[in-house]
């Protein structure tokens, strides 16, 4: 389905405020209210909005470090592969995950109080995961932007 300029203008709407009441979101894409709850309810259904959720503070949460960590593996074995993928989903520190191309197999990223709390993990959780023959972390400095909803093109 291709999605017209009020369509984008909801999720738009949606991705800065997730939370805005059906009657503030027909305002702000210039639509009655009824209509605007029949394109919402399309678009959760045409599988454009996978869910709502709140933004944590990690500041406030006590997690002020982030890290980027690269995961190779010396064998490449589907089902090492997937053993590993399994086990990461059960880690909530690990808040992000992507199989990638290059010279690492994984590229993860993780949240942690600080680097004391970041070394243990690594020792105990990350270098102990099945199939991973290497880690290399990059540590985050400073955020300069954050994830702030996908660009609609």
């Amino acid at each position: 389905m291709d999605l017209d300029k009020i369509d984008r203008a909801i999720l738009i709407a949606l991705q800065a405020d997730g939370r805005a009441t059906n009657a503030s979101l027909a305002e702000r894409v210039g639509l009655s209210e009824t209509p605007c709850a029949r394109r919402l309810k399309r678009l959760e259904a045409d599988g454009y909005i996978e869910g709502y959720r709140a933004v944590l503070s990690r500041s406030a949460l006590g997690l002020g470090l982030v890290a980027f960590v690269q995961v190779r593996f010396s064998v490449h074995d589907r089902k090492l592969s997937d053993r590993f993928e399994r086990e990461i989903q059960a880690i909530p520190r690990i808040v992000a995950c992507h199989n990638v191309s290059g010279t690492a197999d994984y590229l993860l990223q993780v949240v942690a109080r600080d680097l004391d709390d970041y070394g243990t993990f690594m020792r105990d959780v990350l270098r102990v995961l099945p199939g991973v023959s290497a880690v290399e972390s990059m540590l985050s400095l400073r955020e300069v932007k954050r994830y702030a909803g996908l660009p609609l093109l």
